[in-house]
């Protein structure tokens, strides 16, 4: 038995998001400019820069970002 999933309205803002938008956030006290690679519900998955991965000491070049927190450059 299986049961129908339900959709979930998504907020204008996150709808409006595509993926290589260029977004900024902050994280351990430094500004990050990053792509967006992939939508999620809660969050976006970022590629940044080396640079930017070791600066805020990020394991790789890819970070989850929360809707919440990021704007669109």
């Amino acid at each position: 038995m299986s049961f129908p999933r339900r959709t979930k309205e998504v907020c204008d803002f996150v709808a409006e998001r595509e993926i290589d938008e260029k977004i900024s956030f902050i994280r351990n006290d430094h500004e990050v400019n990053g792509t967006i690679v992939k939508i999620l519900e809660n969050s976006v998955i970022v590629e940044i820069s080396p640079k930017d991965a070791d600066l805020i000491q990020a394991a790789s070049n890819l970070t989850v970002v929360s809707h919440k927190n990021y704007s669109v450059v």
